[in-house]
């Protein structure tokens, strides 16, 4: 799979690193840095964007700037993608009714987008955009990405005898590299201080996303999100065990 990703600050540039290293060889992956400041209103993308892009079947959009979201059609049509990721971990990167803006122009050109709020919301079917909604997509490309990155997803298992993790596989990790982090720390302690730990690592990774109360999160932040997309996997193989 060939994979393009838009980048404007430290953000996309540390889910480049880790979809690098962490990504199957089969994957190729080429960045394009968007502009870190655009007008309020865009009325010719081609002014903003280079001649050519990279072929790609997916573009991952890792800009902190909602402006880039209006140059994302033209992106499309030079690169021939198939699909676009759109991460949401600010809300001012893509707000609400500009998400499903972008998402409408891109059904036009039968491109499916997905613009998971936080990004580590991401699965292979859907993606969270409020703490009850989901939306749903169907899209080969996305799916093969989030088989590997989006909604953390780890094989723990428990040493019965001394009630402690005695390994953990990182099945999905998130975008970041956050879960493939807090895997590596939570080997060895006991299931007791499991859950509370994780919590902690997460933050002190650092997620990056935003510290900014959300009324459609019961007025949690969307890094409370992120940290809860991971503890939830966690615990859920905590009672399997």
């Amino acid at each position: 799979m060939q994979i393009l990703a838009i980048v404007t600050g430290e953000f996309g540039h540390r889910n480049v690193r880790n979809i690098r290293a962490n990504a199957p060889d089969s994957w190729s992956l080429e960045t394009w840095q968007a502009p870190i400041a655009l007008p309020p209103m865009i009325d010719y993308p081609e002014d903003h964007l280079p001649d050519v892009l990279p072929e790609a079947d997916l573009i991952l959009s890792f800009a902190e700037n909602k402006g880039v979201a209006e140059l994302i059609p033209e992106i499309c049509k030079l690169s021939k993608a198939k699909a676009v990721i759109v991460a949401v971990n600010n809300e001012s990167w893509l707000p609400l009714g500009l998400g499903q803006q972008l998402r409408g122009w891109l059904e036009e050109m039968n491109v499916v987008c997905a613009t998971p709020r936080p990004l580590c919301s991401l699965t292979q079917k859907d993606f969270g955009v409020t703490r009850w909604e989901r939306i749903k997509f169907n899209s080969p490309e996305i799916a093969e990405f989030a088989s590997y990155f989006g909604k953390p997803d780890l094989k723990i298992v428990i040493n019965q005898e001394t009630n402690t993790i005695q390994s953990v596989d990182v099945i999905r990790d998130a975008v970041c590299g956050n879960t493939r982090y807090v895997a590596g720390q939570i080997t060895g302690m006991p299931t007791e201080d499991v859950l509370y730990k994780a919590g902690l690592l997460h933050k002190h990774f650092p997620c990056l996303t935003t510290m900014t109360k959300l009324d459609d999160f019961d007025h949690e932040t969307l890094m409370q999100e992120s940290g809860h997309q991971l503890t939830e996997s966690i615990e859920k193989q905590l009672k399997t065990e």
